[in-house]
C-alpha cells in the first residue's frame, strides 16, 4: 500500500506540472525546474530509512549528475528544428545517456567517487 501511495503522489506531481505547462510554459518550466522528484525521493528515502547520511549521499549524487542531464535540454529543442517530435526525443535521450557515460567515466578517472 505504501508503494502505491508513493507512486500515486509522485505521479500527481508530474501530472500537475504538465497541466501547468500547458497553460504557461514559463510557469511550467519554473515548476518543473524545481527539484520536485529529488525532494520526493529524499522524503521517501528518509521515511523508509531514517538515515540522514543516505539522504545526504543521494543529494550529492544528484548534484554530480545535474551537468550531464542538461544535454537533454540542449539537444531536444535543437533537434525539434528539423526532426519530428519522437525522433527528437529519442535523439535527446540517447545524447543524454552518452553524456552521462562520458561524465561518469571522466569523473572516475579524476578520482571522484560517484
Amino acid at each position: 500500500m505504501y508503494l502505491l501511495l508513493k507512486a500515486v503522489l509522485s505521479g500527481a506531481v508530474v501530472a500537475v506540472a504538465s497541466e501547468v505547462a500547458r497553460r504557461s510554459s514559463l510557469l511550467g518550466a519554473v515548476l518543473i525546474s524545481l527539484p520536485l522528484t529529488s525532494i520526493l525521493a529524499a522524503i521517501w528515502l528518509y521515511r523508509d530509512t531514517r538515515d540522514t547520511a543516505e539522504v545526504a549521499a543521494l543529494s550529492w549524487a544528484i548534484l554530480w549528475v545535474i551537468l550531464p542531464s542538461l544535454v537533454f535540454f540542449v539537444v531536444l529543442p535543437l533537434a525539434l528544428r528539423s526532426l519530428p517530435f519522437w525522433q527528437s526525443l529519442l535523439l535527446a535521450c540517447i545524447a543524454t545517456a552518452l553524456g552521462y557515460g562520458v561524465w561518469v567515466g571522466t569523473a572516475r578517472r579524476l578520482g571522484l567517487d560517484l
